[in-house]
């Protein structure tokens, strides 16, 4: 019997929040002020990328998550409790994210790796607020994201979407995106009916038509809405443009280290792709490391979204973690054309070097 209040237990999985914090105007001098967050938890000294020894002789390297525990990480957990990074020299220590979320902390060097976003990446890789961050694997193919509503609300695309309430981020990236699939659908965007707002249950906001429609990652809100029984309608920003179809998440590295130490990039990658590539063999297996890991999370929602990205997190791709440059570059270009960041220089932000058979 599935507990009454299971769902408010489950935080919202988005950084949308975090990034309206201030992340997209963050240059290095508002990473360097971050630099703090990490406190005592980094493996590296304040504003180094370099990895330490353990007195075993294990490579010290820290990564930061972009929000709490989730499937979007349970590769992560997998290589840790089989023994991958051990197995490849390595001592990873996990860290949540604080409140700026794990582009400064790698951009500042108190972590070597961290969760990151191609959407929020557009602010930061090029011009004044440029970051040493670099993109170095695809922890999901595809963009997953997509806008979700009650199906009495008849928002069966984007179009319909005019005269309804929308959770807004105010976001620019996040607005233009909106309004690029309203036009495309024949809609008229100054219709939609923009309610800013971070939703933190959808849930809660859609049963109780606190908005008309959200924009959620499918493999944790889409299956949580399942799990409540909710009536839904959904459609996907990749369905809608190609262009649409960025990289959310990606796993980035400090540029320093990738410079320095390509060998425990290399060495780290190997062992988390083992760790993704046994979460698409064993989704359930998986889920059970993840709920070790972070018992507070709901088994049943762990579980239903495992199951999800396990034909997610490669999809039609050769192998796990791999970027297509022609697909990141699209997407930069749109964000560049559309005046939300300076012009991006193809390939910028992203490395495919340590992501090979």
């Amino acid at each position: 019997m599935r507990s009454n209040n299971m769902f408010n237990m489950q935080a919202t999985i988005s950084r949308r929040g975090l990034v309206r914090t201030g992340l997209a105007g963050l240059g290095l001098a508002g990473a360097a002020a971050l630099t703090g967050c990490a406190g005592g938890n980094a493996s590296a000294p304040a504003g180094s990328a370099g990895s330490g020894k353990t007195q075993g002789g294990l490579t010290k390297v820290t990564f930061a998550l972009d929000w709490t525990p989730n499937t979007n990480h349970t590769g992560l957990y997998v290589a840790q409790e089989k023994g991958y990074y051990k197995d490849a020299g390595l001592e990873v220590e996990i860290l949540q994210a604080p409140e700026n979320g794990a582009d400064p902390l790698v951009a500042a060097g108190d972590a070597q790796f961290g969760v990151s976003f191609q959407d929020t990446m557009a602010s930061y890789v090029s011009g004044d607020a440029a970051m040493p961050v670099t993109a170095i694997a695809a922890i999901i193919q595809h963009n997953t994201s997509g806008i979700i509503s009650m199906k009495d609300k008849g928002i069966t695309g984007p179009a319909k979407m005019m005269d309804h309430t929308y959770a807004t981020w105010e976001m620019p990236i996040e607005q233009g995106v909106i309004q690029r699939c309203v036009e495309a659908d024949g809609g008229d965007y100054s219709r939609v009916q923009m309610v800013p707002s971070t939703v933190t249950d959808e849930v809660t906001a859609l049963s109780t038509n606190q908005v008309d429609s959200i924009w959620i990652y499918w493999a944790w809100a889409g299956e949580k809405c399942k799990l409540a029984g909710l009536d839904t309608n959904y459609f996907a920003f990749a369905d809608i443009d190609p262009v649409f179809d960025f990289y959310t998440p990606v796993i980035i590295a400090n540029n320093d280290l990738i410079k320095s130490d390509p060998d425990t990039v290399k060495a780290f990658m190997d062992a988390t792709r083992a760790g993704y590539e046994d979460c698409i063999k064993d989704p359930d297996g998986a889920a059970e490391i993840l709920l070790k890991a972070a018992p507070e999370l709901e088994s049943e929602l762990v579980h239903a979204s495992q199951n999800y990205l396990a034909d997610q997190y490669q999809a039609d791709a050769s192998m796990w973690g791999q970027m297509d440059q022609q697909r990141w570059d699209d997407f930069f270009s749109w964000v560049s054309d559309q005046g939300f960041a300076p012009a991006i220089e193809p390939g910028a932000g992203m490395t495919m070097d340590f992501i090979s058979a």
